[in-house]
C-alpha cells in the first residue's frame, strides 16, 4: 500500500475522530468550538481525498475502503455524542434514522458486492447531499452557542431532519435498485 497524500487525509479523518470526542467532553472554555473546527476540517477531507484521488489517479482498493468507514465512523460518533448531550425524542429518532440507514446500506452494498453487481448500489447524488446536510447539521450542533444571533443548534437541528428525509430517500434508492435480486 503506498501513502498518497488523498489517502493520508482519509487517515487523518479517522485520527480526527478521538480528538473531536476528547474536545468535546472537555470541560474548558472554546473546547466544544475546538471539537467543531477539527470537525469541519475532518469533514472537509471528505471531498478533498475522493478529488485528488480522483484526480492525480492515486485511487486503492484500500482507500475505496476506508474512505467511507472514515466518513460513517465520524458520523455516527458525533451523532452519539450529541445524542447523549440532548436525549430527546426526536434526536433519538434522527440519529436511529442515519445510522441504521448506513447500516443497511453497507450490509446490502457488501451482499451486492459478493454477487458482483456492487455497481447497482454505487453512490448516487441523493447520497452526497445526504451526506453534505448530515456534515453541516452536526458541525452546526457541535458548535451550539449562539453567535451572531444565530441558534446554530437549531439551525443544525433542522438540517437534521432535511438529512434524515435525504437519508431515507437514498436508502430507499438503493433498496429498489436491489429489490430485483432481493426477490430472487
Amino acid at each position: 500500500m503506498k501513502l498518497t497524500l488523498p489517502l493520508s487525509l482519509t487517515l487523518l479523518r479517522v485520527a480526527a475522530i478521538p480528538v473531536v470526542l476528547l474536545l468535546f467532553y472537555w470541560s474548558v472554555p472554546y473546547a466544544r468550538q475546538a471539537a467543531t473546527i477539527v470537525y469541519g476540517l475532518a469533514a472537509v477531507t471528505d471531498w478533498l481525498d475522493g478529488y485528488l484521488a480522483r484526480k492525480w489517479n492515486q485511487t486503492s482498493d484500500f482507500g475505496a475502503f476506508l474512505d467511507p468507514v472514515a466518513d460513517k465512523l465520524l458520523v455516527a460518533v458525533c451523532l452519539v455524542m450529541l445524542l447523549r448531550e440532548d436525549p430527546s425524542g426526536e434526536l433519538a429518532i434522527l440519529v436511529a434514522i442515519i445510522i441504521g440507514r448506513e447500516i443497511t446500506v453497507s450490509a446490502l452494498r457488501e451482499w451486492m458486492a459478493e454477487l458482483g453487481r456492487r455497481a447497482s448500489v454505487a453512490v448516487s447524488w441523493i447520497g452526497k447531499w445526504k451526506t453534505a446536510f448530515q456534515m453541516t447539521a452536526i458541525g452546526m450542533m457541535l458548535w451550539e452557542v449562539p453567535t451572531f444571533g444565530v441558534d446554530w443548534y437549531a439551525l443544525g437541528l433542522g438540517l437534521m431532519f432535511i438529512a434524515a428525509a435525504l437519508t431515507l430517500w437514498s436508502m430507499m434508492a438503493y433498496l429498489r435498485s436491489a429489490w430485483p435480486l432481493m426477490r430472487g
